[in-house]
């Protein structure tokens, strides 16, 4: 086995300890990317759920409306 200085081995070290900082740095950054990123379509998820919502409540609200004119004509015919 090679025997090496202190020197080297401090140096070796250091770079490690660079290298280390620079992966966790990426690391950290990676990850409030994807943490936008999931906001994001928390946000977008959100706004069709109300969409679908506000649809729904919208064709509940026009299936009332032909309801009523569809029994006002049965009554007027007689027939309700």
């Amino acid at each position: 086995m090679e025997e090496r200085s202190t020197q080297e081995v401090v140096a070796e070290t250091a770079r490690d300890v660079k290298w280390i900082c620079r992966t966790l740095a990426r690391m950290e950054e990676q990850g409030d990317r994807t943490e936008e990123r999931l906001r994001s379509l928390e946000g977008w998820q959100s706004e069709k759920v109300g969409e679908a919502r506000r649809d729904r409540q919208i064709a509940a609200g026009a299936g009332g409306v032909v309801g009523g004119a569809v029994a006002i004509v049965l009554q007027m015919m007689g027939w309700g």
